[in-house]
């Protein structure tokens, strides 16, 4: 059996899971291994998103001698009506297994995210205690607003119906208008998964004082998609002592492809370099 798709780089690359020679992804939307050195780093896109995100970091890091993985979230890659039969464990044992086989070729490994991946990161950081550091970029950990004490019910009681409807999601969030052009990602969301990073937002914020890894948290200073509260929640209740929250200035939510990503990545890389 051979890949449907070449993946850029240069080094010994692989896809990240035999399925990932199966499935009909879409045009960027495949995951990605590039092995390098004896440093790796897994790259987690965001919600409805796809390793497209992440994949020019990845390439960055790995022109700098990191091995990087980047994932295809459960139900992400292909079609929002694969996403629909998935929730927060689903996308939580992807992550899992992705960075169980990057210890397993890497002496030290990073976790770095986007969104619902900076989300995915911080969970991750509060049960592998293997991890040299996190990097978590426009994570949501809560929603703030008069429907708040809706949400919850939502989650465990909503007709059944009702969660297999999806909803249209607005265009990626990001200043730079001329980074859309081919920007990859579900144009609809299912609202089982909505109400499901709802819940996930609440489990993971309960756990992060047991954050010990060096972190770095950063975030736009505009984020149409994350309120900006989230990244000094994060800075402030992780019990992390090297730790660093950044913002950015000319960057909406999607802090890997907007006007300051070359910025964002030397930063991680810098942020790596520092910590092997």
């Amino acid at each position: 059996m051979r890949l449907k798709n070449k993946f850029r780089g240069t080094g010994s690359v692989c896809s990240l899971f035999c399925c990932a020679m199966e499935k009909n992804w879409m045009p960027g939307g495949e995951p990605f291994h590039i092995r390098k050195g004896s440093v790796g780093c897994l790259l987690i896109h965001g919600f409805t998103g796809c390793p497209y995100e992440m994949r020019e970091l990845g390439e960055y890091l790995a022109e700098r001698d990191i091995t990087v993985s980047g994932p295809a979230l459960a139900g992400h890659g292909t079609s929002h009506i694969d996403m629909a039969a998935t929730r927060w464990p689903d996308w939580y044992a992807t992550v899992r297994q992705a960075l169980d086989e990057l210890k397993q070729e890497c002496e030290s490994v990073f976790v770095a995210g986007l969104s619902l991946g900076g989300l995915q990161s911080l969970h991750l950081g509060t049960h592998d205690r293997d991890i040299r550091g996190i990097v978590s970029m426009a994570a949501p950990v809560g929603v703030r607003g008069a429907m708040v004490p809706l949400l919850r019910p939502l989650v465990q009681y909503t007709p059944v119906k009702w969660l297999h409807k999806y909803h249209k999601s607005p265009p990626p969030d990001l200043k730079n208008k001329e980074a859309l052009n081919g920007f990859v990602s579900y144009k609809y969301a299912p609202m089982a998964c909505v109400l499901s990073i709802i819940d996930y937002m609440r489990h993971v914020r309960e756990d992060l004082n047991e954050i010990t890894a060096p972190i770095l948290v950063m975030q736009g200073t505009v984020d149409h998609t994350v309120q900006t509260w989230c990244a000094d929640a994060i800075y402030a209740e992780v019990s992390s002592k090297d730790k660093e929250l950044v913002r950015l200035e000319n960057t909406w939510h999607v802090v890997t492809k907007d006007f300051e990503k070359l910025a964002v990545y030397e930063k991680i890389y810098d942020f790596i370099r520092k910590r092997m």
